[in-house]
């Protein structure tokens, strides 16, 4: 089955249109379901706020969070926490998530789910990052992401989940959450899963940087030293990604800051270990443009088990999942004269 959605990825890459690329990011496009459609239902994006952090003290994260229309607060719903939030909730952007949530729930393709959008930590006098800017050069990023150690799993788990969990109701079960990211937020994703497997048990990674940034490239030792964890993972990438050449006449290359290298040998040590993975190789460079494509794809994998009756006697999940309109308030009684 991996094999064959690996496949299924390479297929979906080669069908994206070629003709006069001038980048090998050209290559890819996204499809109908990472587009807004009439009829579907659209939920409710929360105003960015601030989370003061303890882990990192002197810092906040701006965060907000995509409730779907479906939600409702009676039924638990599924999590899912995604770093470098601007870039996944931007709705010009390359990933556009509300709009792939909103369209695979609309047809049950994944369960109903709170999706939170979170920035690196920075000092109020910091700016928050932006679409040009992820934080690197500004923020906290570089360490918080990059670092092995679980000092951004207490951010999420000790500082965001609280505060999630009193304004909604949301799955205790880990199996029905998931942390992802890109870049060196797919790495700290990562992290935050490999520290917190009792928490989040699905990983998404595009273009992760499991390289010699804080350490990264180790990973693929420690999966194979340690027990196995109960993680499901998705791995992204491409070829044309940063290949660890440097910029001396003549390059020097090192293998710790290939970054398609470094995601292969994650992908393998994984498979080696009997992780539940899968992965899509293509031509993409350090870029959103290739996840922007398979991010549909990518969840319903990881999502592709979630609780749904399957009773042939039982019609209730058959249909489009849209939303129930109030009933109209009954009309008070006209004044006696």
């Amino acid at each position: 089955m991996k094999r064959f959605l690996a496949l299924a990825c390479i297929l979906a890459c080669a069908r994206a249109p070629v003709s006069g690329a001038a980048s090998p990011d050209d290559a890819y496009s996204r499809g109908p379901d990472s587009e807004a459609h009439p009829g579907v239902p659209h939920g409710t994006l929360s105003a960015w706020e601030q989370l003061p952090s303890q882990a990192y003290p002197g810092t906040l994260h701006d965060f907000c969070v995509y409730v779907p229309a479906q939600y409702s607060a009676a039924s638990p719903a599924s999590l899912m926490i995604l770093q470098d939030g601007h870039a996944w909730v931007d709705p010009e952007g390359d990933l556009r998530m509300m709009n792939v949530v909103d369209n695979l729930l609309y047809r049950r393709e994944i369960p109903v789910m709170i999706v939170v959008f979170i920035n690196p930590g920075r000092t109020p006098a910091q700016p928050q990052a932006t679409a040009t800017e992820w934080g690197d050069k500004t923020t906290n990023r570089p360490q918080e992401y990059n670092a092995l150690d679980d000092k951004y799993a207490r951010v999420i788990v000790d500082e965001l989940l609280p505060v999630l969990q009193s304004r909604y109701a949301i799955s205790r079960n880990p199996d029905e959450r998931a942390i992802g990211g890109a870049s060196s937020g797919a790495i700290a994703a990562f992290t935050v899963a490999w520290n917190r497997p009792d928490q989040f048990h699905k990983v998404l990674s595009t273009i992760g940087s499991f390289t010699n940034i804080r350490g990264g490239h180790v990973y693929p030792d420690l999966i194979r030293a340690a027990d196995r964890k109960p993680l499901r993972v998705y791995l992204l990438d491409g070829v044309n990604d940063n290949r660890g050449m440097s910029r001396s006449d003549p390059p020097k290359y090192d293998p710790a800051r290939d970054w398609h290298a470094q995601n292969i040998r994650m992908q393998a040590a994984l498979a080696e270990k009997g992780y539940d993975v899968n992965y899509c190789w293509g031509i993409g460079r350090h870029s959103q443009k290739q996840a922007g494509l398979m991010l549909p794809e990518m969840m319903r994998w990881l999502w592709r088990d979630y609780p749904r009756t399957d009773d042939p006697h039982d019609a209730s999940n058959r249909g489009l999942f849209t939303v129930e309109a109030p009933a109209p308030k009954a009309e008070a009684p006209a004044a006696k004269p």
